[in-house]
């Protein structure tokens, strides 16, 4: 059986001993105001608010890192595209293609706000254990089948991820050797068949054993979650700073 990998739900920071409540709604309130800001100097102050959470949190960087990797990994798509499909004042041609201002601003707006939001959640949500943040969520309102929803998904992916281990050794061991025919084609097809019969067959014996358990469309934790002033002066602190970013991204420097 896969482990569940949390990296950063374990530790002593004080943003571990917080209401995971808390933290939710914080997240919640820093990160929508930074995916809509269009400019670029709140976006940059978003992204240092960021990297203050993640020391708050004293999480590893080496994995910090490798996860900002995965991100900006799709990210760098967008500086072969935004650049010169933006209109605008030209900045350099590269052949036919003409790179503007413009569009330059526009990829460094999105690459700044996307590792903005990365680093905010991985030091709000990354440090609540999965155990934690689906009774957080009802408690907070969220409705239940969103609630099971995360909470089965994180769960039975990896799984999920172990049959489909299991099937590629025993190809590998019956001699299989991938190529670009229609043998290899039909091969990697019925795997990913086979992934869902068995994805299909296990949940329907989960769903099963849930019933026998008495399970009646929601999950109770024995989790007490204990809220402090220190808490309440956080998010107070992370409204401000999301008010502080709404202001300078829409409303500084618009004529009145």
């Amino acid at each position: 059986m896969a482990s569940l990998t949390e990296p950063f739900a374990s530790g002593d920071s004080f943003l571990h001993g917080m209401d995971p409540r808390i933290r939710l709604l914080a997240a919640l309130v820093l990160t929508v105001p930074v995916a809509v800001l269009p400019a670029l100097r709140p976006a940059w102050l978003a992204l240092v608010a960021g990297l203050i959470l993640i020391k708050m949190a004293r999480l590893n960087m080496l994995h910090v890192l490798n996860r900002l990797a995965v991100v900006n990994l799709f990210i760098v798509f967008l500086w072969f595209f935004l650049p010169f499909s933006v209109p605008g004042e030209p900045v350099f041609d590269l052949g036919p293609l003409h790179a503007t201002a413009q569009g330059l601003d526009r990829a460094l707006l999105i690459t700044v706000k996307s590792n903005a939001i990365v680093v905010s959640l991985m030091a709000l949500l990354g440090t609540i254990s999965i155990q934690n943040l689906g009774p957080a969520m009802q408690q907070l309102g969220v409705p239940d089948k969103l609630c099971h929803i995360l909470l089965f998904t994180h769960r039975y992916i990896f799984s999920i991820y172990q049959e489909y281990t299991t099937m590629r050794q025993a190809m590998r061991a019956r001699g299989f050797k991938p190529r670009t025919d229609t043998h290899t084609y039909r091969t990697f097809a019925w795997l990913v068949g086979m992934l869902l019969v068995k994805s299909w067959d296990r949940a329907e014996r989960v769903h099963g054993a849930m019933l026998c358990r008495g399970f009646r469309g929601r999950f109770y934790s024995l989790a007490a979650f204990e809220t402090r002033p220190a808490d309440y002066l956080f998010l107070l602190a992370c409204a401000a700073l999301s008010a502080s970013l709404i202001y300078m991204g829409f409303i500084q420097g618009r004529p009145l």
